[in-house]
């Protein structure tokens, strides 16, 4: 993975005593002959965006992980920038954009389905000034509010890991490293920016980040930034839970699910995303529930690495089916309801704690609770029910998690899965005679 990095790091090393006193000022120059990024590479309309800023008069470069993967010989996602223009000046200079965000002011320039961020380069706290220049606590060390502006220098620092604070420049080709993020991906660590107590307190999402980049990129976590995460991971709670959805997509739905799944509950991270599973858990080791969730993700991985699609309703719905078995039972048997009607209830109450934690919108929680139906109706097949189900529009994610618990739970699971696989492909005719078949057999069943 770091074949790319190690080809110009012997240059890179020789220039070091060239540029102390460019390191003094806080940055080493790297030169186009000396990196491995290359303009064809660089998305288009983020060249466009770069040159524009630089004629109309202001600093800006490419930042961030699009430079980290460009190292790497990784196709970036996206392309970020970072700007001394202020956001309302990006927006007179292009007409496509768009001003975000409250707590971090940025601008987004649209061209067409691509989306160009670029941000205002971040400024110490301690020296704000002017009334743009906003920033807020919370009482744990949070930042509320982040509209202070500063030098790139400033941003540099500002920055959450070392190998995030490189910057390049489409006027010269030049690379900047700030804070050693070159070294470090040579060497494979993700290391935090300043004092990681500090740094984890401003924003305890950077946990979450670390564990993604150590599974994504195959890194180690420098131990003085992993060692206060187990410490300081309840403070995700006070993280709003729409954007901690946003994160779990980006943990689990991102090609490498099961790598970080472990990560997280290495770190104590799990439990503060999912309290209901993992108190399941916590108390059954080497349960259907844990060999599901492995099961799920590893499949999950698998698709995305064949660029074929996912949905997060469908891992969502495999993530909760034991919890809201187990909670159904125990309703059933406080209340003496009949268990579908626990069931419903199981399905209201556990979804209504997750969301506290992790806010799973109405448009997925509803594809879920059909989900998780159809694998009761999927046991009562006779008459025209089978042909019923097999027409639900959510039948073949109900299948497909239905056999997933048949290869955990086995017995007369294996044989339900086995019916319904060759009843879905099967002709009519022949659905028709295996209808008429398990009517049979249920009829000697009950004069038995």
């Amino acid at each position: 993975m770091f074949k790319q990095v190690s080809r110009f790091y012997q240059k890179f090393f020789r220039h070091e005593e060239k540029n102390n006193k460019q390191q003094k000022i806080g940055y080493v120059s790297i030169a186009r002959n000396e990196h491995n990024i290359s303009r064809k590479d660089i998305s288009a309309n983020a060249l466009k965006v770069l040159h524009r800023l630089n004629k109309q008069g202001y600093e800006a470069y490419l930042v961030g992980g699009c430079i980290r993967d460009l190292i790497l010989g990784k196709m970036p996602k996206d392309f970020d920038i970072t700007t001394n223009a202020t956001p309302e000046q990006i927006q007179k200079i292009f007409r496509n954009c768009r001003l975000v965000g409250r707590r971090f002011r940025l601008a987004h320039i649209m061209f067409g389905k691509e989306i160009i961020e670029v941000a205002t380069f971040r400024g110490d706290h301690d020296a704000q000034n002017g009334q743009n220049n906003i920033s807020k606590r919370s009482q744990s060390g949070m930042l509320l509010r982040d509209n202070v502006y500063g030098t790139v220098e400033q941003d540099a620092i500002r920055r959450d890991f070392t190998m995030n604070a490189l910057y390049y420049s489409a006027n010269d080709f030049t690379l900047r490293d700030y804070c050693g993020g070159l070294k470090d991906l040579q060497k494979g660590i993700i290391q935090l920016i300043g004092d990681p107590q500090t740094r984890y307190r401003e924003d305890p999402v950077r946990m979450l980040r670390a564990i993604r980049f150590a599974a994504k990129l195959n890194m180690k976590i420098e131990p003085a930034t992993a060692g206060p995460i187990k410490d300081l991971a309840p403070l995700l709670k006070n993280i709003p839970s729409a954007r901690l959805f946003d994160e779990s997509l980006k943990l689990l739905q991102a090609g490498y699910g099961y790598k970080t799944y472990l990560l997280l509950r290495e770190y104590c991270l799990f439990e503060q995303l999912f309290p209901t599973i993992e108190r399941l858990l916590a108390n059954n080791q080497n349960s259907h529930l844990e060999q599901i969730i492995e099961q799920v993700l590893k499949n999950t991985d698998y698709r995305i690495a064949n660029n074929k699609r996912v949905n997060p309703a469908f891992l969502f719905a495999a993530f909760f089916w034991y919890p809201i078995i187990e909670q159904a039972k125990a309703t059933s048997v406080e209340s003496g309801l009949p268990f579908y009607d626990s069931f419903s209830m199981a399905i209201n109450e556990v979804l209504s704690e997750q969301c506290k934690n992790i806010a799973i919108p109405r448009r997925l929680t509803t594809i879920m609770g059909d989900i998780w139906r159809l694998q009761l109706r999927m046991k009562k097949r006779d008459g025209k029910r089978a042909f019923a189900i097999l027409e639900h529009p959510k039948f073949r994610a109900a299948y497909d998690l239905l056999e997933i618990r048949a290869s955990i739970e086995k017995g007369e699971l294996l044989e339900l899965a086995k019916w319904w696989d060759e009843f879905q492909y099967t002709s009519l005719e022949k659905r028709i005679v295996m209808v008429k078949q398990l009517n049979k057999m249920n009829k000697r069943k009950g004069k038995r």
